[in-house]
C-alpha cells in the first residue's frame, strides 16, 4: 500500500519476549506525519508491547526504529519525549488532587523570573494562561480550571490528558483506548479532539477496540495479529467487516 506522506516514526521487524512469551513475532508498524492511525488487533495480538517499543517503555530484543527515516534507539520514555513524542496510556497518569494547569505541567512546571524563580516558587499564573490557551485551540471541554480533577468527569480527564500530551508533543501523540469507559458524547468530544491535534500538525496513533470510532477519527488502520502486522488499509476504502476479517485472520494482505 504505497502513500506518499513522509514517514514519521517507523517499526520494522519487532521482536520482543517477556520470558517464554514471545508478544511481538516481526512487526512492523508506520505512522505518516499529520495523520492518525488506529492501531487494532484482538487481545493478545501485540498492540500494547508495540506501542510501549514506540514510546520508549520496552526496548525491542530484535528489529528497528526509524525517525524520519533514520534509525533510532528510544531506551526510555524520555528519549522519545526529546523527539516530540508523547503517549497517553489508559490509565491518563493524572493527579487526582491537582487542578488542571497543575496536571498540565506536572514535572514540567514554570517557575517565576528573577530571585523568586531561583528559590523554587512556581509561576501559577503562567501555567494557567497557557492552560486556557491549550485548551481553547484544542476545544477542550473542561468545565472548571480550579477544580480538582478528581472531581470531574472521565470526559474531562480524558481531554486533560490529550491536551498535556499535545501541549508537549510537536511531532507524535499515540493513545492508548482514548475513549474507553466513556458516553457517547464524551467519546465524541474527544474524537474531536484527535481530529484537532492532527489538524496541528501532530500526528496520532490510536489503540482502540471502537470500530466505528476507529474509521471515523483515523486516516489509515494499521491490523495486528499475533504478533504481526497483517493487514493495511486506508480508513475511508475500507469497512467494519474488513477489519475484523483482518483480526480474525480470515483476510491476510500479501504486501503487509
Amino acid at each position: 500500500m504505497g502513500d506518499s506522506a513522509r514517514p514519521l516514526l517507523q517499526a520494522c521487524g519487532i521482536v520482543k519476549s517477556f520470558g517464554h512469551v514471545r508478544a511481538l513475532r516481526g512487526a512492523d508498524f508506520d505512522v505518516n506525519e499529520a495523520e492518525v492511525v488506529a492501531m487494532i488487533g484482538d487481545n493478545g495480538a501485540g498492540k500494547s508491547t508495540l506501542v510501549k517499543a514506540l514510546a520508549g517503555v520496552h526496548q525491542p530484543d530484535e528489529g528497528e526504529l526509524r525517525f524520519l527515516g533514520e534509525p533510532v534507539v528510544l531506551p526510555d520514555p524520555t528519549a522519545a519525549q526529546r523527539l516530540g513524542i508523547e503517549t497517553v496510556f489508559q490509565d491518563l497518569a493524572l493527579a487526582p488532587d491537582l487542578d488542571p494547569a497543575a496536571n498540565l505541567f506536572l514535572g514540567r512546571e514554570v517557575v517565576k523570573p528573577g530571585l523568586l524563580g531561583k528559590l523554587g516558587f512556581l509561576d501559577s499564573n503562567a501555567m494557567a494562561e497557557r492552560t486556557r490557551s491549550a485548551f481553547k485551540d484544542l476545544g477542550a471541554n473542561v468545565q472548571s480550571e480550579s477544580a480538582s480533577v478528581a472531581s470531574m468527569s472521565g470526559g474531562q480527564r480524558q481531554s486533560i490528558a490529550v491536551s498535556r500530551a499535545a501541549t508537549w508533543a510537536n511531532r507524535l501523540v499515540i493513545m492508548d483506548e482514548p475513549t474507553a469507559a466513556l458516553g457517547v458524547v464524551q467519546s465524541a468530544a474527544v474524537l474531536e479532539l484527535i481530529r484537532r491535534v492532527r489538524d496541528q500538525g501532530i500526528s496520532v496513533i490510536i489503540i482502540s477496540h471502537n470500530m466505528p470510532e476507529v474509521l471515523e477519527v483515523s486516516d489509515r488502520v494499521e491490523v495486528l495479529r499475533l504478533g504481526r502486522r497483517v493487514a493495511r488499509f486506508r480508513s475511508r476504502d475500507t469497512s467494519m467487516d474488513e477489519l475484523v476479517a483482518a483480526m480474525t485472520g480470515a483476510l491476510v494482505q500479501e504486501d503487509a
